[in-house]
């Protein structure tokens, strides 16, 4: 049976490369997209623009929105759901805690009261790395404990994977959750590291690296990062996985790739680190490997080559 999928987040980074690659593989593919104003929303009506060259419908609009949730539900035969929409990021919480608690909570609850009316369709959400939170053993692994959240972020994170598993027990829905590991690559945020550092090395700006720069991150590409997702959706395990690069870099390594691929050398200032951010994510993907069959093949240095070479000709086209 052809797969009709529903993906909520389409304009973000991670939504949109997974619209267009399902697409090619032929899937009908729908997208639901709030656009709203955590950063550019001019980015996001890009990327859009893009998808919908392809023919791949964005439907504009909040997931909160129980009636129009109703309404698109009503409008096809889904067979899948891909919840990637969400309030990103760990700083911001700070200030906007209530953003969290709409866009991660209520809205993953307005789906799953609009998916049990519907158990026949398979669940595939973004959960985070984020939820390992001040665990101190490394790799992480799926088994782990995970009731120690270092920031608002990965508390939101942490219980849209307690909702989904309350939502299978209680009605049987079929629920696989996609811990991410720190994402990059082409079309990628501005609010993330690699695109900040970018901009401020090219714009010979100074860049902050918290903890002196001894800080490891499982930098995971966005082309493996899609693989990996468009297994969950064509498997649908019930349960979590990691969907990581299962190698840990140092930030300066990070940022000495950088300098090589710009050809600019960065201006850096040290900061003590915050206590929302972590010093270390590293993921198992055994179980990712086993289940999913994930294997990621781009390492850091060839993804951010790719990165810069889509910065540069981005920028030039926006200047």
């Amino acid at each position: 049976m052809s797969k009709k999928i529903l993906l909520t987040g389409a304009a973000g980074f991670i939504g949109f490369h997974t619209a267009a690659a399902l697409k090619q593989r032929g899937n009908h593919v729908v997208g639901l997209d709030n656009f709203n104003s955590y950063y550019d929303p001019l980015l996001k009506r890009k990327r859009v623009a893009l998808l919908k060259q392809m023919g791949i419908e964005v439907i504009e609009g909040d997931v909160t929105d129980a009636e129009l949730l109703k309404q698109i539900f009503q409008k096809e035969e889904w067979t899948h759901v891909l919840h990637l929409a969400a309030q990103a990021g760990v700083r911001y919480a700070r200030k906007h805690p209530q953003s969290y608690l709409k866009n991660n909570l209520e809205a993953f609850l307005c789906l799953l009261e609009q998916l049990k009316l519907s158990p026949h369709i398979s669940l595939v959400y973004a959960s985070s790395s984020s939820v390992y939170g001040t665990n101190e053993k490394v790799p992480f692994s799926v088994d782990d404990r995970t009731d120690c959240p270092a920031n608002l972020y990965a508390a939101t994170k942490k219980a849209n994977e307690l909702m989904a598993y309350s939502y299978h027990h209680m009605y049987g829905l079929r629920t696989t959750g996609l811990r991410y590991f720190t994402v990059y690559g082409p079309w990628g945020r501005p609010d993330m590291a690699y695109f900040l550092f970018t901009d401020a090395i090219m714009k010979e700006k100074p860049i902050v690296l918290f903890n002196h720069g001894k800080m490891w991150r499982d930098f995971t590409y966005i082309d493996d990062i899609v693989e990996g997702t468009l297994a969950a959706l064509e498997r649908v395990p019930q349960g979590v996985f990691n969907l990581g690069n299962h190698q840990s870099e140092s930030l300066a390594d990070f940022v000495s790739i950088l300098e090589e691929a710009l050809g600019k050398k960065a201006h850096v200032e040290f900061a003590e680190c915050p206590p929302d951010e972590i010093l270390t994510t590293y993921a198992d993907i055994s179980l990712s490997q086993e289940k999913l069959a994930f294997t990621p093949k781009v390492p850091l240095k060839e993804g951010l080559y790719k990165f810069v070479s889509w910065y540069k000709e981005f920028s030039l086209t926006n200047a």
